[in-house]
């Protein structure tokens, strides 16, 4: 039985209780779920607290949700327009081999335009296998689901002797032609069958949107396997599959990245820094946006979002005693990086990406040491063989590879640059976070064993920082006066007098390869969520953590 009739008490009713997810602003944040190459032919949404669905769309600038229709059904699914298959439940474009229902592509369409969505509504009622449509801003009656340009019109002819009453008593005779979806309607069932509830076709000018009905609460729904906050566009603008984006509230959506990305059983400071830093990276202008309308994605990439199966009390509970905030540095939203473990010492960003940033700046980090992390070193072995096609692979001109070494670090005694040596004699040094993807190292702190060097370094302090020409050393006479010590021979004074600096000869290398070990995981740049953890635990606040590794960063209000 077809649900979608409301009372216009009923209509004003929902608008009131979903205005909180429906307002413009920053607060109001788009995330994509299925996009791209995971793009949907369908997709189906349950009720978990509340129950029905607005029907609608987003406005582009001011992310208000504008109201079109309403639904009572519990399982609803949206679906490409055209010609669907229903098999086993599920929809498909493709005949199987056994089909379980058809929903044609063509449909018989009302000649008259209705004012609202319920006078279509209304009317659709009194007629055979007839629902409302949304069709290039106006509200229209479309009946049945035929396969062929043929079949509608042959039924448009027969429905000419059906009359409609509208909703003022007058009686009208059906009057419509057949029409066909362009390539970018979608269609509105109920979960597993033929019947269409709903059409929306704005030619890609809209795309549909629909808000859970919390019933006064907040709306919570199921879709694909997680539960999920907010409502959800349906981005079909250039035909093909349909983008799905969750539309919600900024701390809904922190509250479903909090447990995914950092433990959800961790302190609960440490909780609260990640949720600000999710929060501010969330703000940061999108490299999505351009092309797929929304702010941030749902994985590794962005920053992992999966709704909040395993939100917790304590989770909740960090998100919003931190509501709001966000970090700042000069006014603008802090690029607010993080990574799992940074190994002993953060890194400044210039380093590990390009763009240099005052207050992404390395320092050693002192408290990871103090709480136990899993994984924490590691080793990697490699032949030469593996690493010569390794090279290639990654687009590298390379010969066999028999020599491999750390040539540069950073300040902070991180990776900067590796430097491969073929049998040839030809050399190729990888710079920065290249380092990290073609070694396939879990962090940018490690070390190259037993892959020979071919320009040793000299050493300038215990903890290991090097230089590769003791002509770039500088000397420092008693008087303060300084000078590049430059070519030529270097001498030291000790008690035992005089003697000339010796440079180290470089190994050969041993066996048929390298071995790498490190300490972390990620990039380093940022916050180490276990170094946060580790400041909790030794009772400093999230502020504490976050002034920690973001220099200079000022803490406020969105």
């Amino acid at each position: 039985m077809k649900k979608f009739l409301c009372t216009f008490f009923l209509c004003m009713l929902t608008a009131a209780t979903l205005a909180v997810s429906a307002h413009a602003g920053e607060d109001v944040i788009k995330a994509g779920l299925y996009f791209g190459s995971s793009a949907l032919y369908s997709a189906n949404l349950q009720n978990y607290e509340g129950s029905g669905y607005a029907l609608g769309w987003f406005d582009e600038s001011t992310r208000e949700f504008m109201e079109a229709g309403y639904l009572e059904e519990e399982k609803i699914s949206v679906t490409a327009s055209g010609t669907i298959y229903l098999s086993g439940g599920s929809y498909t474009s493709a005949r199987p081999g056994k089909a379980d229902g058809v929903i044609g592509g063509y449909h018989v369409q009302l000649e008259e335009a209705f004012p609202s969505f319920e006078e279509a509504a209304y009317a659709a009622a009194q007629l055979p296998d007839a629902f409302p449509a949304f069709i290039n801003n106006q509200y229209r009656v479309r009946m049945g689901a035929f396969s062929s340009r043929e079949e509608a019109e042959t039924a448009a002819a027969s429905y000419g002797t059906q009359v409609w009453r509208d909703r003022y008593g007058m009686d009208r005779i059906v009057s419509g032609g057949a029409v066909q979806p362009s390539a970018t309607g979608v269609v509105v069932t109920v979960t597993g069958t033929t019947e269409i509830l709903f059409a929306f076709d704005c030619s890609g000018a809209k795309s549909l949107g629909i808000l859970p009905d919390g019933g006064g609460g907040k709306a919570q729904t199921w879709f694909k396997g997680y539960r999920w906050y907010g409502g959800f566009e349906y981005r079909r603008s250039t035909g093909g599959n349909i983008n799905v984006i969750n539309v919600l509230d900024i701390d809904d959506y922190v509250k479903g990245v909090l447990p995914y990305e950092m433990s959800p059983v961790w302190p609960l400071e440490a909780l609260k820094a990640q949720a600000v830093c999710a929060r501010t990276y969330a703000l940061l202008p999108s490299k999505h946006y351009d092309s797929y309308r929304f702010d941030v994605c749902n994985t590794i990439d962005c920053q992992v979002y999966q709704g909040v199966n395993h939100a917790s009390a304590l989770t909740d509970q960090a998100v919003e005693e931190t509501a709001g905030i966000v970090a700042r540095y000069g006014g603008k939203y802090a690029e607010t990086y993080y990574c799992s473990a940074n190994g002993g010492a953060s890194e400044s960003s210039e380093n590990v990406w390009s763009n240099p940033l005052p207050y992404l700046v390395g320092k050693e980090d002192p408290y990871e040491a103090l709480t136990d992390i899993p994984d924490y070193n590691y080793t990697i072995r490699y032949s030469y063989s593996q690493l010569s096609q390794r090279l290639r692979d990654k687009g590298y001109s390379v010969g066999t590879v028999n020599a491999a070494y750390v040539s540069k670090t950073t300040p902070t005694g991180n990776v900067a640059a590796v430097t491969f040596r073929d049998t040839a004699g030809k050399s190729v040094t990888l710079t920065k976070e290249a380092c990290r993807w073609t070694l396939d190292t879990k962090s940018m702190r490690f070390t190259i064993n037993g892959g020979g060097s071919g320009a040793a370094s000299w050493a300038v302090n215990p903890s290991g920082g090097t230089i590769s020409s003791i002509g770039d050393a500088w000397a420092v006479s008693s008087g303060d006066l300084m000078g590049l010590l430059g070519s030529g021979e270097v001498y030291a004074i000790s008690s035992s007098g005089t003697s000339a600096l010796k440079q180290p000869t470089a190994s050969s290398g041993s066996g048929d390869g390298i071995t790498i070990t490190g300490t972390g995981w990620g990039h380093g740049v940022g916050m180490s969520q276990y170094g946060a953890k580790a400041m909790a635990e030794q009772g400093y606040t999230y502020e504490d953590i976050l002034l920690f590794y973001y220099t200079g960063i000022v803490l406020d209000g969105i």
